[in-house]
């Protein structure tokens, strides 16, 4: 590290990005998948015990034929059971909901993007950005955003507590014990953090995308990318003038930045690697969007992986859950809720 900054000062800052190999080797495992169901957007997988959700825009529904299980005016950017069957709600404009009733969010909530119950009176989450949405992560990874926070929620007298503050967009969360893990999505990596609070500490970092959603596997856990990381977009990131200029001019959908979906328009932002040669797409071509899900084991250590590369449609995973002794997988960008078997666990 430091003799990497020494050199910095002589041929200038190199980009690099580290290499998919070992347990992250790609491979077309979610492209293979089964579909068990399509939809708009499907995200924030969850069990609640006799059945499997997940949220599609403002809408909450039942795996395996889509019934609308409750319906909101805002985007549902979070979901939890609780040990009691319970469902945590967290919505785009700030509001969280618990069953029928409303809870006391903590002051200055702009939207949650993860949720987690510790127990039936516990309920932690996850704050990306103190200045955006949920919905609105590309802009705050545009900014260099950096004013995401972790709480703790009492239940029982609507109390709240600060955990960690400053993070750079965390987008996922695990209980572990008496613990919490965090993907903190914009710095690339998991971060450990004490349940009754303390400072957090880096369990797993260099991560080659964005890490979002995580849920525990046995002896271990899952985690999701949802985009990946590349040179073209880490040096928008580090030129301010370029990047403001992009950001007042340019259409959201088409600025040089992670996507849960890319190839719809020809407008959208394209590296020479990526042209399609013959009517080709190369699977390992520089991209916008990707499919990853990684097999983390006790330490925190990858161990296995599920991709979707480039020229793949199974794109912009965000959310993942172990039911029934089966891996369910959404990918947000692809529009499908894709069964990855109950011989996934085993790597």
């Amino acid at each position: 590290m430091i003799f990497d900054t020494f050199l910095d000062i002589l041929r200038g800052r190199a980009i690099t990005i580290p290499p998919m190999d070992g347990p992250l080797r790609p491979n077309t495992a979610l492209d293979k998948a089964a579909a068990l169901e399509t939809a708009e957007a499907p995200d924030n997988l969850c069990f609640d015990g006799r059945r499997v959700l997940y949220s599609s825009g403002g809408e909450v529904r039942v795996l395996a034929g889509g019934a609308v299980v409750a319906r909101h005016d805002a985007l549902v950017t979070a979901l939890a059971a609780s040990p009691k069957g319970e469902l945590a709600v967290a919505l785009d404009d700030g509001r969280l909901l618990l069953g029928e009733r409303s809870l006391s969010a903590p002051a200055g909530l702009t939207s949650a993007t993860a949720l987690a119950f510790g127990n039936a009176e516990t309920l932690f989450l996850c704050q990306g950005s103190a200045r955006h949405r949920a919905s609105d992560w590309v802009v705050d990874l545009m900014e260099g955003g950096a004013s995401g926070s972790v709480w703790r929620l009492d239940l029982r007298d609507g109390g709240s507590v600060c955990l960690a503050r400053n993070l750079a967009f965390p987008y996922g969360l695990l209980v572990a014990g008496g613990d919490l893990v965090i993907a903190e999505s914009w710095r690339h990596r998991l971060l450990r953090l004490p349940a009754a609070g303390g400072a957090p500490q880096p369990v797993l970092a260099k991560l080659p995308g964005y890490p979002a959603r995580l849920t525990p596997a046995g002896g271990g856990a899952w985690l999701t990318l949802f985009a990946p990381r590349n040179r073209l977009i880490e040096l928008v990131l580090e030129e301010e003038s370029y990047r403001a200029d992009m950001v007042r001019d340019v259409p959201r959908e088409f600025w040089i930045a992670p996507a849960l979906s890319s190839g719809a328009s020809f407008l959208e932002p394209l590296q020479c690697g990526g042209v399609k040669t013959m009517g080709i797409h190369k699977p390992w071509s520089p991209t916008r969007s990707y499919g990853l899900v990684i097999r983390l084991d006790a330490a925190f250590r990858p161990v296995a992986s599920f991709h979707s590369r480039a020229n793949g449609a199974r794109h912009g995973v965000t959310s993942l859950v172990e039911a029934e002794g089966r891996l369910l997988v959404a990918a947000k960008g692809g529009g499908a809720i894709l069964d990855l078997g109950p011989a996934a666990g085993e790597g």
